[in-house]
């Protein structure tokens, strides 16, 4: 059986390792002005939107994730002749209705695929799991990073949705965002979800005014909040990752994979206080550590220089 997995632009893990399990994207819209960028965590263009487009026109963007009818394109004319079985791993659909138009499109296409392989020459069923992580960016990179570790290992496919299922609520990550002003000032954003605009607006609100100080926010279960605040960006960036260092060593991770993100050129982040301490950890552990360029979709709600970091386990007291 062939078995494939299929993510949003916002799951952030690195170019190669996208390549080298064969994880398909579903790209999502991104207004910026009279722009439209398509986010498909394609390199050259996510290196011209950090330096040409987030701060200019980042604060007043709008995300638009393909909708039901767009999904079933996207399976019909690909990925159902590429794989018998898809797992469709979204970011959280307390954030986005990614989750609820994959779901929608997943009945038209189990009606439809047929047609497209019998045209392609390809036999037998196609079958596809459509599964909210629950949460967001390098925490869905976590999820995914650990589906495709099983398939490889030629784990059975309903091995695989427990394990993944099982690990949803563990799933904890950190982030230290760089420029508090531009999440404050970012606004609500209407919609039929509250986004993650919204949440970051509120956190900014409730640090406070005094912007020169930087909060290291947890993301656990569905929420967002302020784990602890530092007056410096690189105070928090460190106090982070020897925080997710501490965890690994106290046996409290869970996953294989310890992943992180960030919003900008990924080279500075080996040179960030801190870092040594987590890579170190980690290989003392045997987990991988995977780091990746944050979607332009990330971005756009939490700013440029922010840093994310996730893995399955306990979150721990900072």
């Amino acid at each position: 059986m062939r078995i494939g997995i299929v993510v949003d632009s916002t799951c952030d893990l690195p170019a190669s390792f996208y390549s080298e399990h064969d994880i398909r994207i579903m790209p999502i819209s991104i207004r910026l002005g009279d722009e439209l960028l398509v986010d498909e965590r394609d390199e050259k263009a996510t290196q011209h939107f950090y330096a040409s487009q987030l701060d200019a026109k980042g604060i007043d963007s709008e995300s638009i994730p393909y909708d039901s009818k767009e999904i079933q394109a996207v399976f019909l004319e690909r990925l159902v002749i590429d794989f018998d079985l898809m797992f469709c791993i979204t970011v959280s659909s307390k954030r986005s209705l990614i989750f609820d138009n994959a779901t929608s499109a997943s009945f038209g296409i189990l009606k439809q695929y047929r047609e497209a392989r019998a045209a392609a020459d390809v036999s037998g069923p196609f079958s596809m799991r459509v599964i909210d992580s629950k949460t967001i960016f390098a925490g869905t990179a976590v999820l995914v990073a650990e589906a495709a570790a099983m398939i490889k290992s030629g784990i059975h496919p309903n091995e695989i949705r427990l394990k993944i299922d099982q690990m949803i609520p563990d799933i904890c990550g950190f982030m230290v965002p760089a420029d508090l002003a531009y999440v404050r000032n970012r606004g609500f954003k209407k919609g039929t979800r509250k986004s993650l605009s919204d949440t970051m607006r509120g956190v900014a609100l409730t640090v406070g005014s005094a912007l020169s100080l930087h909060p290291i926010i947890k993301v656990y279960r569905g929420q967002e909040d302020p784990a602890t605040v530092n007056r410096s960006y690189a105070k928090s960036v460190r106090k982070m990752l020897e925080h997710v260092a501490e965890r690994i060593t106290a046996g409290d991770v869970r996953s294989g994979s310890i992943c992180l993100s960030y919003a900008g050129d990924i080279s500075a982040v080996p040179d960030m206080e801190g870092f040594q301490t987590l890579d170190a950890a980690a290989r003392k552990a045997g987990l991988t550590l995977h780091l990746a360029t944050m979607s332009a979709t990330g971005a756009v709600n939490v700013g440029g220089g922010c840093l994310f970091v996730a893995y399955a386990g306990e979150p721990g007291e900072l």
